[in-house]
């Protein structure tokens, strides 16, 4: 299944792995239908405000086409989460009862061609710098109690080439931001991993909370917050 990918003229890609929750029709996860429109299975008010971000800066964006239920396409073909079981508590029952065959399939249906469109466009366009952009729930279910008063995050691995100066600008910019919070980079980041690091590409990976881009307003509103954050970065290089 191929990515769907908006073309642009700058020198940065955008990457929005979790962008849909769109589940094939010959895929049963034998879940509430509500569940898709939750943080579980979609990074909700990415897809929006990844394209409000290519569109003021002239990036490419690549976005995911299927819902991380379906296969997370931000974890390495091996990882025991890339397929899920549960996620925030919730079971995934059809997942559970996905054979060997059935892993494979999936692999090769969805993961290996995601990956392999990622890898031909930084052939094609080789940009100086890749844009992560997903979005965080503020507050888990299987953790109430734990706070997550970040507004964004920086996530990174290694390489700290463009996180750092992201840090900087989006503070100065006031708002809160966390460093490598509430995930941490140097855990999941098998996406960057592979493409970014991995191609000696500098990287900003962003984490916005999602109840601040769950609506229009709130989509264009962090979508113009953000956007100077990242030709800041990019002079910082």
């Amino acid at each position: 299944m191929t990515p769907a990918f908006v073309d642009g003229d700058a020198p940065i890609l955008l990457i929005a792995d979790h962008a849909s929750n769109h589940v094939p029709a010959d895929i049963d996860l034998d879940v509430d239908p509500a569940l898709l429109d939750q943080h579980m299975a979609i990074d909700i008010g990415v897809d929006a405000t990844g394209r409000l971000l290519c569109a003021a800066l002239g990036m490419a964006g690549i976005f995911g086409p299927v819902s991380r239920l379906v296969i997370d396409l931000n974890r390495e073909e091996d990882a025991a989460g890339l397929i899920p079981h549960e996620s925030d508590g919730f079971a995934i029952p059809g997942n559970k009862l996905l054979t060997a065959e059935g892993r494979h399939a999936r692999i090769e249906h969805f993961w290996r061609p995601y990956h392999a469109f990622i890898a031909d466009r930084i052939a094609s366009l080789r940009p100086k710098l890749i844009v992560s952009l997903h979005s965080f729930t503020p507050r888990l279910s299987a953790r109430p109690e734990e706070q997550r008063p970040w507004q964004v995050g920086v996530l990174y691995n290694q390489d700290d080439r463009a996180a750092l100066p992201g840090i900087a600008a989006l503070r100065a910019a006031g708002i809160v931001t966390g460093d490598n919070a509430p995930y941490s980079g140097k855990v999941l980041n098998a996406t960057m991993n592979t493409h970014a690091e991995g191609n000696g590409i500098p990287y900003l990976g962003l984490e916005v909370r999602q109840d601040l881009i769950g609506d229009d307003a709130g989509v264009a509103l962090w979508a113009q917050r953000l956007a100077p954050v990242i030709p800041q970065v990019m002079a910082a290089l």
